[in-house]
């Protein structure tokens, strides 16, 4: 199913909301770049700022937050993104709880954005890997403030307290395998600027090591690739869509 068709051109306002950073370069850096574009307003509410996310001994936790922070700003900025939003949850422990819906209610409240991109809880594991438990996490609780979270008065009062009305998404994609009926994005034209984008985040890419670099970009071409040949365009991203506007 193409996922041009399917998106209304009156929602041009989107939140990304991932993880850690990189997740939403991996996950769709190519249709963000692509809306953008297009006119799109991209926003990106981040759970964790992968302060875990290294095995050099000799680097802190707060010394790897301001770094992939950074880098994240960087990705976005490429990407053609309005704003960054860290939420500073713990990275390796998120959990789906009140907390952390709460701080994403409000930023769906605060931006008020027509499209959610989030990645699939339901994907635990494929052949070759296991999802990270904060990946399933981070889109657990997202579908939970999407609804009800966010749209509902009474959810988290305090938010009313502080000035963020309800708001009603409108549709959702799930960054992930897509499903049996997959919405298919064409990123062909922006493909170079997803691998881009995955470049600035260089404490993760091995950027002090080009052999580590070319092969992340021939994984990343390749995988688009085989997702778009199997949908007719040379380069493809896919997702789960939810329509919850009609």
């Amino acid at each position: 199913m193409e996922g041009d068709k399917l998106t209304n051109e009156n929602n041009k306002k989107v939140m990304i909301i991932i993880a850690h950073p990189d997740d939403g370069e991996f996950g769709a850096g190519g249709t963000l770049a692509k809306w953008a574009r297009e006119g799109f307003e991209i926003y990106y509410t981040l759970c964790t700022s992968g302060d875990k996310g290294t095995s050099d001994p000799k680097i802190t936790a707060s010394e790897l937050t301001a770094t992939r922070e950074t880098e994240q700003q960087n990705a976005a900025n490429v990407i053609g993104a309005k704003g960054v939003a860290f939420l500073r949850h713990t990275d390796g422990e998120l959990n789906n709880n009140e907390s952390l819906r709460q701080d994403i209610s409000r930023e769906i409240r605060r931006i008020k954005p027509d499209i959610v991109i989030c990645q699939d809880p339901t994907n635990r594991f494929g052949d070759n890997h296991i999802n990270h438990p904060d990946h399933r996490a981070a889109g657990d609780a997202a579908l939970d403030c999407i609804y009800p979270s966010a749209r509902d008065y009474h959810a988290f009062p305090q938010l009313i307290n502080e000035g963020f009305m309800p708001h009603n998404v409108l549709e959702v994609y799930l960054t992930g395998p897509g499903g049996s009926t997959p919405t298919v994005i064409d990123i062909s034209s922006t493909i170079e600027v997803k691998i881009n984008a995955l470049l600035e985040h260089r404490s993760q890419v091995g950027a002090d090591n080009p052999e580590r670099v070319e092969m992340l970009i021939s994984r990343v071409k390749e995988r688009a690739n085989n997702l778009g040949k199997e949908f007719g365009v040379e380069y493809a991203e896919i997702f789960r869509y939810i329509a919850l506007g009609r």
